[in-house]
């Protein structure tokens, strides 16, 4: 078991790491003075917003641990886990669940304030050239990245070994910690989904379509808090995703993995999710410091090599971990159909959203004849990528399941799922790093533009915020197939930690003829629904306040479009705060209280199997979770890169005419953009977090069902 050291080392490497990199990344130029006063407002107004977001947080994290803690300790049975009081047992649990929310709440403080302060570099770097550019923003988004991987890696290796560390005991002592982790995360995605997509429906409903003036045009009220919430929503809220996904199915794995250690006796089994992330760690440290840039050169190119060294090295990892840990080949082969998952999903991702390809074309050429059949055509390709996005994930969890059949193992199937969820997470760090490339190069650009510059500068920015828009669009869809496969894990694991409780060594069917089955299903894709119709209607109340405030700005200050007075960008930012803080309780709370409310409902009935019903809610409110957040992370990316590539000025009609800004092909893709923003940015990577909650809550409330 010497290998496990590389889990510690590799945790405090990547820390060290990130230190490094945030580094060399505040170390550049920061630009003129004028960049540095632009700056200067995003960083003030995104740091205010988080600061206000997680003590809103934080109040409601302690509430739901005490209750966890209280509902836990008395529901669970003396016994049930060997050696562990059901006071202690409720206790654990509730501090594991605060140590994840904090872990969480500080890897995307942590990393947004560096993408925030990495932007004015960015803009700076952008003076010297291409690949300076690139360098800044790619190592300032990794500084989130490998912070958040560290962050959930060395945390549940913490709680595993403070919580005894007995492979057949520990695991099901720290779920909690899975649990804070989503809890934070949903609220953190939520807070920031709200507020960026609110502030970017303000400044381009009434800045290009009411006003006729260009995006981030220094004289609409609204741009600071645009380039604010690019950050709070796609650094902070996406990084605080992922850090749940790496620590729940971490934790899902480790618990699948007793199953197989008690058939074995080799407590490798459930280590083993520990030490393929520790490699994975290493894996995308090398491929961050691979990506060089030359001039004229397509910037996703460049960030294309980089992952695919990190994908080589990961098999490289994989396969030193099975050969010394377990020694069954055919756990590697598992292992690796994640690994190329997570191409697969890359190129489906891109497909689906990038200009060059037919369903960006597609609408591209709806838009000609107006906004109407823009949004008929938008909604058919969100719902057209649903079919690539299912099969992805059933052939990944078909092939997975039957490497890890052919180990001849007990659980071997299962934990073979495991094995490519843990696969799919060793590039974490470098998508991550890809995520908050978006945000970075976007705020850059906005800098830019508002600075005055112009020239050979703004063409090399303008080329990085395309291929920002690009990267944040493949880590939805990285993210949403990650849940997919971890939602069968976690599944599996609820089904084993009832089993366990239950005395029993196998959970059994989940019978959907049950009464009690079929009606928590219906009430779970209902759920679905639900929470993304209060999220997007949160979207809308949040931004009909922004548009009033820039209207208002406009109306009784004329001097604001004359140039000669400058915006009050501060009140813009605070209501867009205080709108998007208040919207996001409601939705939050939602998948927190109904699976509670559900399985205890369904105990009190007499002859009703709570376990069974809460199974049923699990799978079927899993599998309407991802096919929604793939029709709304596609579909609004789709809408937003035709808009993009409209305003690029590069399309011509039949007669030659060109078809960009100002032109009614253009009015028609910003509606369209518009009613995707909220979708792709807010609603859908809300979902497979909601989905991951719904795992993770259950896990935790397990003693409450079984």
């Amino acid at each position: 078991m010497n290998i496990f050291l590389i889990v510690p080392i590799s945790g405090a490497l990547a820390v060290i790491f990130a230190g490094l990199l945030a580094w060399d990344v505040l170390r550049q130029d920061a630009g003129t003075k004028e960049m540095q006063e632009i700056g200067g407002l995003i960083l003030e107004g995104a740091m205010a917003f988080m600061r206000r977001q997680y003590l809103t947080i934080a109040w409601i994290s302690v509430v739901t641990a005490i209750i966890v803690s209280a509902v836990v300790g008395m529901l669970s049975r003396p016994g049930e886990i060997p050696g562990v009081t059901p006071l202690e047992l409720g206790w654990k649990t509730g501090l594991a669940f605060i140590v994840g929310a904090a872990c969480s709440a500080l890897s995307g403080y942590v990393g947004m304030y560096i993408a925030v302060r990495s932007n004015l570099r960015c803009a700076a770097a952008a003076q010297k050239g291409l690949n300076s550019a690139i360098k800044v923003a790619l190592r300032g988004g990794a500084v989130s990245g490998f912070l958040i991987v560290s962050l959930s890696l060395l945390g549940v290796t913490g709680m595993y070994y403070a919580y005894g560390g007995r492979p057949d005991l520990a695991p099901h002592l720290i779920v909690g910690y899975g649990f804070g982790a989503s809890f934070v995360a949903l609220f953190a995605q939520l807070g920031g989904g709200i507020y960026t997509k609110a502030a970017d429906m303000g400044a381009d409903l009434v800045g290009k379509v009411e006003a006729g003036i260009p995006e981030d045009d220094p004289r609409n009220a609204a741009v600071i808090a645009d380039l604010v919430g690019d950050n709070v929503g796609d650094c902070a809220g996406r990084g605080a995703d992922l850090f749940e996904s790496t620590a729940a199915e971490n934790i899902g794995a480790m618990i699948l993995g007793i199953t197989v250690f008690l058939a074995t006796g080799n407590p490798a089994w459930v280590l083993f999710p520990l030490v393929v992330r520790a490699f994975g760690i290493i894996a995308c440290m090398v491929g961050i410091m691979s990506v060089r840039a030359s001039e004229g050169e397509n910037p996703m190119n460049a960030l294309n090599r980089g992952y695919f060294v990190t994908v080589a090295l990961s098999l490289v990892g994989m396969a030193v971990t099975v050969m010394v840990m377990v020694n069954n080949w055919w756990l590697f082969a598992a292992g690796a159909v994640g690994i190329l998952t997570s191409v697969v999903v890359i190129y489906i991702t891109q497909y689906y959203t990038e200009p060059q390809y037919g369903p960006v074309k597609s609408i591209i050429q709806a838009s000609r004849t107006g906004p109407a059949t823009n949004m008929v055509i938008g909604v058919a390709v969100g719902f057209e990528t649903t079919l690539a996005t299912a099969i992805a994930i059933s052939v990944a969890l078909v092939l997975s399941f039957f490497f890890g059949s052919l180990t001849g193992l007990d659980g071997g199937g299962v934990f073979g799922t495991a094995a490519a969820t843990m696969g799919m997470l060793m590039t974490a760090a470098y998508v991550l790093a890809m995520d908050t490339f978006g945000p970075i190069t976007d705020n850059a650009n906005g800098i830019i533009q508002m600075a005055g510059l112009g020239g050979h500068v703004r063409e090399i920015t303008d080329r990085m915020d395309a291929v920002g828009n690009t990267t944040k669009a493949l880590t939805k869809g990285y993210a949403m197939v990650s849940a997919g496969l971890a939602a069968f894990l976690l599944f599996q694991a609820y089904l084993d930690r009832v089993a366990f409780l239950r005395g029993l060594k196998h959970f059994g069917d989940v019978n959907l003829a049950r009464l009690e089955v079929f009606i928590a299903a219906l009430l779970a894709a209902m759920l679905v629904f639900l929470f993304c119709s209060l999220a997007i209607k949160a979207v809308g109340r949040t931004a009909s306040k922004i548009i009033e405030e820039v209207r208002r700005q406009f109306r009784e200050n004329p001097g604001i479009m004359k140039g000669t007075v400058k915006p009050d960008y501060a009140r813009a930012v605070d209501i867009t705060a205080a709108a998007g803080l208040r919207e996001m309780i409601l939705p939050g709370l939602l998948p927190v209280i109904a699976p509670i409310a559900i399985g205890a409902g369904f105990r009190l009935v007499a002859g009703w199997d709570a376990a069974q019903a809460v199974a049923g809610l699990l799978m079927v409110g899993t599998i309407v979770g991802i096919m929604m957040a793939s029709f709304m992370n596609n579909g609004g990316g789709a809408w937003d890169n035709a808009k993009k590539a409209i305003e690029d000025n590069q399309l011509k009609d039949e007669a030659g005419n060109v078809i960009g800004k100002g032109t009614p092909t253009h009015a028609a893709a910003v509606v369209g953009d518009t009613v995707g923003d909220p979708f792709k940015d807010t609603a859908g990577p809300s979902v497979h977090v909601l989905v991951k909650l719904l795992s993770t809550i259950t896990l935790v409330m397990v003693p409450m069902f079984a």
